[in-house]
């Protein structure tokens, strides 16, 4: 059952972190992906000042399920624990900035879309007149 929750942890949790960094490329998932940012952040800065900032539901409990599967000394970065495990490479890199980072980068793509998509609309209805 573990072993199960463990797969689904990471095949879950990895489509959630791809969806937040490029669901806002296409139209029909751009309000998704919004939801999906915003629950991010809350679970980051809200959740973050009781637990820490940075804090994340679906990590806890799969390292929650790993430790029952006797994994011990897991990262703090969930990030990092992807990186090693998907992709077998031990970065030195910072990251909870570089996750940060992407997660900003994912919200200013979206916000600089839907800002422009505004803009376009307003500048169509002022022509139209």
């Amino acid at each position: 059952m573990y072993q199960l929750l463990d797969y689904f942890f990471v095949i879950f949790h990895s489509a959630l972190i791809i969806f937040n960094l490029f669901g806002w490329i296409w139209k029909k998932t751009r309000k998704a992906n919004l939801v999906t940012l915003i629950l991010t952040g809350l679970s980051w800065f809200a959740l973050g000042v009781f637990y820490g900032i940075g804090f994340c539901p679906l990590t806890e409990w799969h390292w929650q399920v790993l430790t029952k599967l006797g994994e011990r000394n897991l990262p703090v970065s969930y990030t990092e624990y992807l990186v090693n495990r998907l992709l077998g490479i031990n970065l030195s890199v910072n990251y909870d900035i570089l996750t940060g980072a992407l997660f900003f980068a994912a919200l200013g793509f979206y916000l600089f879309f839907n800002i422009r998509k505004k803009e376009i609309k307003l500048r169509d209805i002022e022509n139209n007149r």
